[in-house]
C-alpha cells in the first residue's frame, strides 16, 4: 500500500497493513540540538519557520509531518520507516492581499515587526512561538469593514499559484495525501479570528462586542466555503484541515454554549459542502482541554481531531473509548519523550497496540517535540512506534 492508500483506509477504520507513520510537528530548536548531536537531518528549521503562504505551499517529498511540510532525514537509514507527509492545495484562504513584512523597531533580542497578515507583533529573534501581538489588525467594527472590504473579499483572483494548472493535473495522478486547508490558509473559525482580533481582545469582544464576532466569523466561513468549492471543483482531495487551538490547560477559551450559538453553524455549512464534493474527512487541530467540545465538533461533521495533549487531561485511549469512531492523531506524551527509555516503551505499549487495532489512529507525539528531548530518544520513540504498528494485528 502507498501512504494514500494507507491513510484512507485507516481513516475509515478498515483493514490496513499499518496507519501511516508520521510526526506532529518539531521545534525548530530541537533540530538544532540534533543536528549539533550528528542526526542526519535534511535542513535547518530555522530557515523555513513563518514561511509565506506561497512558500508554504510547496511540497518537500522528505517531509514527514502531518501537515506543515517539516524536512527530516534526506537519504539517511534511519529505521523509522517514516512516510511523506501530507501536501496541502497551495490556497490563501486568509488575507490577501498579503501586508509587505516589516521590522518596525528592534529591543536587544526583541523585535516588533508587521507581518504578512498586519499584525503588529512582538518577537524573540531566532525563536519561533505564538506571536505576541501588540496591536491587532482588527479591533473594532470600522476596522473590520476596511479589512474585509481591502482584503476578505469572495474572490479567486490571486489565491492560487501561478503554476495552478500544473499542479492540479499533477494532483490527479498523485499517490500521496492531499489536503485543503491548515495553517497558513488559517482554515477554521475561531483561529482566525482569534488572529484578526488578538487573542485577549477576541475573549474580551464575546462580551463587549458579540455581534461584530459573530459576522467575522460568519464571513470567514463564507470565504471558505466560497473558495473550497471552487477549488474542489477542479480537485479531489483526502481531507480538510482546521485549525481552531480552543484549549488551553483545564478548560476552553469559550463554553460549549457560545460554541453552539457561534462556531457550530459555521461547521455544519462547511462540512456540508466539503462532503458535497466527497470529502469524507475533517480534521481540526485544537491543542489542549477539548473533551466538552469533541461532541459539539462531530454535530458539526467534524471526524477527527488531535493532537491530543495529555498535559491538558486528553488520554488518547479514554477518548477512544467515549468517542468510538472519532478520527485522531497524536496523544503521545512529548514530555515522556524527554524522560528515559522504558517510560517511552510504557507510554508507547498503553496506547498504541489498542488504538492502532481498532482503526482511525496515527500515532505520533501530542504537539511538536520540543527541545528536552535528546536525538538519541527520539530515534528510540520512533523506531518502538515502527515496531509496535508491525506488530499489531491487522483489522478484522
Amino acid at each position: 500500500m502507498n501512504t494514500r492508500e494507507r491513510f484512507l483506509a485507516t481513516m475509515a477504520f478498515e483493514p490496513v497493513d499499518r496507519p501511516p507513520l508520521w510526526e506532529w510537528d518539531y521545534w525548530p530548536d530541537a533540530l538544532r540540538l540534533w543536528q549539533a548531536a550528528g542526526a542526519p537531518l535534511s535542513a535547518d528549521r530555522a530557515e523555513t519557520v513563518n514561511l509565506s503562504t506561497d512558500e508554504e505551499g510547496a511540497f518537500d517529498p522528505h517531509s514527514t509531518t502531518l501537515l506543515s511540510g517539516v524536512p527530516f532525514a534526506k537519504g539517511a537509514a534511519l529505521d523509522f520507516e517514516l512516510d511523506p507527509g501530507a501536501r496541502r492545495v497551495p490556497l490563501n484562504s486568509f488575507i490577501y492581499p498579503l501586508f509587505k513584512y516589516r521590522v518596525l523597531e528592534e529591543r536587544g533580542d526583541v523585535v516588533i515587526s508587521q507581518d504578512e497578515r498586519g499584525h503588529i507583533r512582538e518577537d524573540k529573534k531566532g525563536r519561533a512561538s505564538i506571536a505576541n501581538i501588540v496591536k491587532p489588525l482588527v479591533a473594532s467594527r470600522e476596522d473590520w469593514e476596511r479589512v474585509k472590504a481591502e482584503r476578505l473579499q469572495l474572490n479567486m483572483e490571486g489565491r492560487l499559484p501561478e503554476n495552478w494548472p500544473q499542479l492540479r493535473e499533477e494532483f490527479k495522478r498523485r499517490d500521496y495525501v492531499l489536503a485543503i486547508g491548515g495553517h497558513s490558509g488559517l482554515c477554521g473559525i475561531y483561529h482566525p479570528t482569534r488572529y484578526l482580533m488578538g487573542p485577549v481582545h477576541l475573549l474580551y469582544s464575546l462580551h463587549d462586542q458579540p455581534d461584530l464576532v459573530r459576522d467575522i466569523m460568519t464571513h470567514l466561513s463564507d470565504l471558505q466555503i466560497y473558495l473550497f468549492d471552487k477549488v474542489l471543483s477542479e480537485v479531489q482531495v483526502d481531507f480538510c484541515f482546521a485549525c481552531e487551538d480552543l484549549g488551553f490547560k483545564t478548560s476552553t477559551f469559550i463554553s460549549p454554549a457560545l460554541f453552539r450559538e457561534l462556531i457550530l453553524p459555521c461547521y455544519k455549512k462547511l462540512t456540508g459542502m466539503l462532503r458535497d464534493h466527497g470529502v469524507k474527512i475533517m480534521f481540526v487541530d485544537s491543542d489542549g482541554y477539548n473533551w466538552k467540545l469533541i461532541p459539539l465538533f462531530l454535530e458539526g461533521g467534524v471526524t477527527g481531531t488531535g493532537p491530543m495533549e495529555v498535559a491538558a487531561g486528553m488520554d488518547v485511549v479514554e477518548v477512544r473509548k467515549a468517542f468510538p469512531r472519532l478520527q485522531i492523531f497524536g496523544g503521545i506524551d512529548k514530555r515522556i519523550l524527554a524522560s528515559d527509555k522504558n517510560a517511552i516503551d510504557a507510554e508507547l505499549t498503553r496506547k498504541i497496540p489498542p488504538l492502532v487495532s481498532g482503526g482511525g489512529y496515527i500515532p505520533c507525539c501530542d504537539h511538536s517535540v520540543p527541545p528536552d528531548v535528546s536525538w538519541e530518544n527520539f530515534s528510540h520513540y520512533r523506531k518502538r512506534v515502527t515496531e509496535l504498528v508491525r506488530k499489531v494485528p491487522a483489522m478484522p
